[in-house]
């Protein structure tokens, strides 16, 4: 397999990647055939998961413009993936200009395309961490530069959670971020589920099988194990909802069926 030039020489490109398959189903560019042949098995079990993945970007975006109405103007999206168009600097910074955005990903292309992209914005930039090690980002010279710590802050963990396994303390990680975080900061958070999807949860495992055989496994949780991250906030109308339900710019039965796939939620720290 041939290395495209943008491809960093550290990442072994003949191992699947979520963050490219989830820029494959986007539609971006920047994901091998390794990535998209998984992402093409997946979709034979789930076909809708593109509608998935695009319903989780629509709900960040009308997310990120909820946080600037209510004066926030820093963010930390943990989990960010490979930049793609409406990304959360774009909404945020064309909301309000200075706005301050620092993404956080552990996988070295969604690091590169980041830095990318980012070249120029003073208001932005990427920090190559891992969720399940708050500390390190909290710490990290990005932060340090962007966020202010004393104001509030929008965490954003959308679509992330439900690649961190029970053993390795998914809602012990939420909870240090929460508590580093001022009040009156928000928490938004997408997460996979086996309610709502529009097919037996007998096929839909399948999907599940396939993030499984390339060692990312997907953590399909309830919505009662979803709300338990929103512990130490409150939640802001209409709760945790299906994610075409949260705030729609359009009406919710128009969406496509697969769009229901999962929850959103935003809380707001007390």
């Amino acid at each position: 397999m041939e290395r495209p030039a943008w491809a960093p020489r550290s990442i072994d490109i003949s191992v699947p990647s979520v963050s490219r398959i989830y820029d494959f189903y986007l539609g971006g560019s920047h994901n091998f055939e390794v990535d998209r042949e998984a992402a093409r098995r997946a979709m034979t079990h789930l076909p809708g998961l593109p509608k998935i993945m695009q319903a989780n970007r629509a709900v960040m975006r009308r997310a990120v413009r909820y946080a600037v109405g209510t004066g926030i103007d820093q963010f930390l999206d943990i989990g960010s993936g490979i930049p793609t168009f409406g990304n959360v600097h774009e909404v945020a910074q064309e909301a309000h200009p200075g706005a301050r955005v620092v993404y956080v990903d552990h996988d070295p292309v969604a690091v590169a395309h980041s830095n990318a992209v980012l070249e120029g914005n003073e208001d932005a930039d990427v920090v190559a961490a891992d969720l399940r090690k708050p500390q390190e980002i909290l710490s990290s010279p990005q932060v340090e530069r962007l966020i202010d710590l004393n104001r509030p802050v929008a965490l954003l963990l959308v679509a992330i959670l439900h690649f961190v396994e029970d053993a390795d303390d998914p809602y012990g990680a939420v909870a240090q971020l929460r508590d580093a975080l001022a009040p009156g900061s928000l928490l938004v958070l997408t997460h996979a589920s086996y309610e709502g999807i529009p097919l037996p949860a007998e096929r839909a495992e399948g999907a599940v099988d396939v993030y499984k055989d390339i060692r990312n496994p997907l953590i399909m949780r309830s919505r009662d194990e979803i709300a338990r991250f929103f512990e130490g906030y409150d939640m802001v109308e209409p709760g945790l909802v299906p994610m075409p339900h949260w705030r729609p710019e359009s009406a919710p039965e128009d969406e496509d069926p697969y769009a229901f796939s999962g929850f959103a939620g935003v809380g707001i720290a007390a």
